[in-house]
């Protein structure tokens, strides 16, 4: 793939506690909890364990030494630099524990949603510029007509929403991915941010796809030291919904346990793609949907609100996919259309390119082509549904074919009866059953 060339602004790292703009018993207690969670002693271990500095770290522990939460056992462990150990006192491990009671989070200290808002507009969606050739790279493994790409490069470069419309089985999902890949680069990505001493998290491993650190590597150990590691280094993230998206899922979710919040899905897509397959086949009717979308996709911010009622605004800075069966006439009105900068239409290809695609599918399967086959199915059976054809087809086709084969123990090979085994489990005929 044709990577970008263009390297992000890196989140520099904290030189000191002036620059945390956090609240100081907030961060105290997140020290707290975290030496008594991980039972970790030196400042080095201490310092990895809530990803900040060992300088800023060092800063924190005398704060808690001088408040007596603290205390140096008096031992220097030669494995590590002959470093000072330090352990909880009594008052330490009763003010951990009641700082648990408030909240279960330690590890991490969380970023300040003023200071992400910044990381947000160095490694914004706005920013990347696609060319065709990474569009055609990325997607060098679909058969798209040329023009499709004149109105893809465009709507992809913009970084607003696009929606993508047409009959099933065309690859409407497989060009989102394609879009995705388009955009090589990489982001950093907060563990967690914080907003009025409330912690959310934000990285998830499900979602966002870490970018290996090689130990050995001196010039990745460099940017480590350099980049504040409050972040996680990732692919630029993908979030893929189909029909179990509800509006709910757009909220932040409070886990009352731990007394911490997750981000939701937008949140966790930002400097990423946020697509929404298969829209109109969610509970929520797509107005409601799109009508949650309108201030987001419009002024490039969300609103969230917090268990006490309080509402506040987040960055919204991702590439909206929607993508659906239905044409749009049918699901939205006019205003909400207007909302969605770029409308796509996905048809499904001419024989020319049918053609192409089934020729590279039975390649790629091992499947030699037959001319009697091919006349087969072009003259007798696409003619029974008026010569439509979809990207899917030629992948049902020999797939159904190869099935028969293994089953019947015969080499994988195609013929006019094979086409006609595989074609009547490519459509189900309209019958009433008897009950």
């Amino acid at each position: 793939m044709n990577m970008q060339t263009t390297d992000v602004i890196s989140p520099p790292a904290p030189k000191g506690l002036e620059e945390m703009k956090l609240p100081l018993v907030m961060m105290r207690d997140i020290l707290l909890k975290t030496v008594f969670r991980k039972n970790v002693n030196m400042v080095s271990e201490i310092a990895e364990a809530i990803c900040l500095p060992n300088s800023v770290t060092q800063e924190l522990v005398d704060i808690a030494r001088s408040q007596k939460l603290l205390e140096a056992t008096g031992t220097l462990n030669a494995n590590n630099g002959n470093e000072m150990g330090y352990q909880l006192t009594d008052a330490g491990k009763a003010r951990a524990l009641d700082a648990l009671s408030q909240s279960e989070y330690f590890g991490a200290m969380p970023v300040p949603l003023d200071v992400y808002r910044e990381q947000v507009k160095r490694q914004s969606i706005r920013n990347i510029q696609v060319t065709r050739d990474q569009l055609i790279n990325a997607m060098g493994h679909l058969v798209l007509p040329n023009s499709l790409l004149d109105h893809l490069g465009p709507a992809v470069s913009a970084g607003r929403s696009i929606l993508m419309y047409g009959p099933p089985g065309n690859g409407k999902s497989s060009i989102s991915n394609g879009i995705r890949d388009a955009l090589g680069d990489n982001v950093y990505v907060p563990r967690a941010i914080e907003y009025a001493g409330q912690v959310i998290t934000v990285y998830d491993p499900i979602v966002h796809n870490a970018i290996e650190q090689e130990p050995d590597d001196p010039n990745q150990l460099r940017r480590r030291k350099r980049f504040d590691t409050r972040y996680v280094m990732c692919e630029r993230p993908t979030v893929i919904t189909g029909g179990e998206l509800t509006l709910n899922m757009l909220d932040l979710v409070y886990n009352p346990t731990a007394r911490t919040y997750q981000a939701p899905l937008q949140l966790k897509s930002t400097g990423g793609i946020f697509i929404v397959d298969d829209l109109g086949r969610q509970t929520e009717p797509p107005q409601a949907l799109i009508n949650r979308w309108i201030v987001p996709l419009e002024e490039g911010k969300d609103i969230l609100g917090l268990q006490s009622g309080e509402k506040f605004e987040v960055p919204f800075d991702t590439l909206v996919i929607f993508s659906t069966n239905f044409h749009p006439n049918e699901i939205f009105d006019q205003a909400a259309l207007r909302r969605i900068f770029f409308k796509i239409k996905i048809d499904g290809p001419n024989q020319e390119n049918f053609l192409k695609i089934f020729a590279m599918v039975a390649r790629k399967r091992g499947i030699p082509l037959d001319e009697s086959a091919l006349v087969h199915l072009l003259k007798v059976k696409y003619p029974t549904i008026n010569n439509v054809y979809a990207n899917y087809q030629p992948i049902f086709l020999i797939d159904q074919m190869i099935a028969i084969c293994e089953f019947e123990g015969i080499p994988y090979q195609m013929n006019p009866e094979l086409i006609d085994r595989a074609w009547a489990n490519m459509f189900v005929r309209d019958e009433e059953i008897v009950r």
